[in-house]
Order: structure tokens, then sequence, then C-alpha cells
């Protein structure tokens, strides 16, 4: 099996929301962090550069599930809504520690045409 990672850079107010998505097109599991970014338009109080809470959200995926919990994460969290937030997906060269999930995986193979 190979994996892939899938990175989120979403407003606090949507992140409950893109894992549920997520997991519901094949994500397996999630770990979520909070983090501060800024954008295009940064924004400034007093002279001060103000930053905005974003989280970020990691899964890591069979390969297979990527398209489907991409685009269904896209739709229904409205990511391209200016500040929404940003998947991206990165290669995996190696992983352990996955045996529960590959399970999991492998009946989601069995049963979905994807």
């Amino acid at each position: 099996m190979k994996f892939k990672l899938i990175v989120a850079f979403v407003s606090p107010d949507i992140t409950e929301k893109v894992i549920k998505t997520a997991k519901k097109a094949g994500a397996t599991g999630d770990v979520s962090m909070q983090a501060k970014g800024s954008g295009v338009e940064e924004t400034s109080f007093l002279g001060l550069s103000i930053r905005d809470k974003t989280d970020v959200v990691l899964f890591v995926v069979e390969e297979h599930h990527v398209k489907p919990i991409i685009q269904s994460v896209s739709e229904e969290c409205s990511l391209e809504e200016p500040g929404n937030g940003i998947l991206l997906v990165l290669e995996i060269d190696k992983v352990v520690g996955l045996s529960k999930q590959i399970k999991k995986i492998r009946e989601n193979l069995k049963t979905k045409q994807l």
C-alpha cells in the first residue's frame, strides 16, 4: 500500500467539520494542532502585525482515498471561499505503526468504488 499525507490549514471554525467530512470520505484518523498564519492581506493594529489563528490537520491516507477526501472536504467545507483553508497532499516514502488502520483501509477498498 502507498500512503499520502493530506495537510489541511483551516479556520478553527470549521476544523471539526473538516475532520468529520474527511473521515466520512475514507480517512481513518487525524492529528490536529493550533497555529498562527497570515495570507496575502496582512492585518495590523497600531502598527503591529496580527496573525490569524488557524488549525493544521494531518491525515495519513491510502493513496486511493486522496481524491474522494479532497473533493468532499473542499466542497462541503467551502474551501474555495477566502479564509476558509487550504489542502495539500504530500508523498510518504515509508510509514510504520498503521496496522490497525490498514485493516480498516482494506475493508473500505473492498466496499467502495474508488
